[in-house]
């Protein structure tokens, strides 16, 4: 009996000795494993520092990528992967900056080479932005006459106005100019404003770029031409664009294309400011 205890607990520790030396080379498996992995993953690790410091942020951020796919237990190499990603996310924003300040200069040399040709009219006790008019179209130049007008936003933002007062009331919505068997109309707008002058009518229609079925491009392209310009209301106008109303339109568009472009960099420089910002705040936050 006593020697049947003593070869039942011998035959335990034998057990628990074999599974004590499984768990020891599991152990001892997994990291070695681990080492495995973060070798590997410090190579990835290398090429990335390798392409932040060619300014190839895409390559650096995929080796990165890489890492956390791969490797997901190589944790200090994502540990340091985190803040190369934070580093090239910053250097990116910062090198976009440069190049966006440096096209901000170039749009501004353009503006400041034309703006001169324009009659800027803004009201600052209601009005926030202005528009820019081409002179022979000014208000004071062209009372009574009917006519199409151009202008453009400070922030590049263009639109014509159809302004009927010829004579009677046409409620018109639309207008049409065309050339030979060409042709381009602008939708109804509602944007439409009537009024009265010692006794006679004045009808003015609003359509902005984008929204005015083509006629702005129809005239860029035909400017040249004897455009012919139809008000359609409750019944049509027929006249001609003078010279001086073509030529106003191609110099405002080219106007609109320069501010609008300053307007877009504008934008993209306080997105990239934040951006910095907040990668800045970031890596702030990692050093602890």
């Amino acid at each position: 009996m006593i020697v049947d205890k003593l070869y039942f607990c011998n035959n335990n520790k034998v057990k628990v000795m074999k599974k004590l030396g499984i768990i020891l080379l599991l152990a001892t498996g997994l990291n070695a494993c681990g080492n495995v992995d973060e070798q590997k993953a410090a190579e990835h690790l290398k090429q990335a520092e390798k392409a932040l410091s060619a300014q190839q942020f895409s390559e650096a951020k995929l080796q990165v990528d890489s890492i956390r796919v791969l490797y997901p237990k190589a944790f200090e190499s994502r540990k340091k992967g985190i803040r190369l990603l934070q580093q090239a996310d910053l250097q990116e924003q910062q090198k976009s900056l440069v190049y966006l300040d440096s096209m901000r200069m170039v749009k501004q040399a353009q503006f400041d080479s034309i703006k001169g040709r324009f009659v800027l009219e803004k009201d600052t006790a209601y009005q926030e932005t202005g528009n820019y008019f081409y002179p022979a179209q000014t208000v004071e130049r062209n009372i009574g006459r009917t006519f199409l007008r151009a202008q453009v936003s400070e922030r590049g933002e263009m639109s014509i106005t159809s302004i009927y007062c010829a004579g009677g009331s046409i409620h018109h919505t639309a207008v049409k100019v065309s050339d030979g068997d060409e042709s381009a109309e602008t939708p109804p707008s509602d944007d439409r404003y009537e009024t009265t002058d010692l006794g006679r009518p004045i009808e003015k229609v609003d359509y902005k770029l984008g929204a005015d079925g083509g006629v702005v491009a129809f005239v860029l392209q035909h400017a040249d031409k004897n455009i012919r310009l139809q008000f359609n209301g409750d019944r049509t106008y027929r006249t001609v664009m003078p010279v001086s109303d073509r030529k106003a339109i191609v110099e405002l568009s080219r106007l609109a294309r320069i501010l609008s472009g300053m307007e877009e960099i504008e934008k993209a420089r306080k997105e990239a400011r934040l951006k910095i910002d907040f990668v800045k705040r970031k890596m702030e936050e990692n050093k602890d």
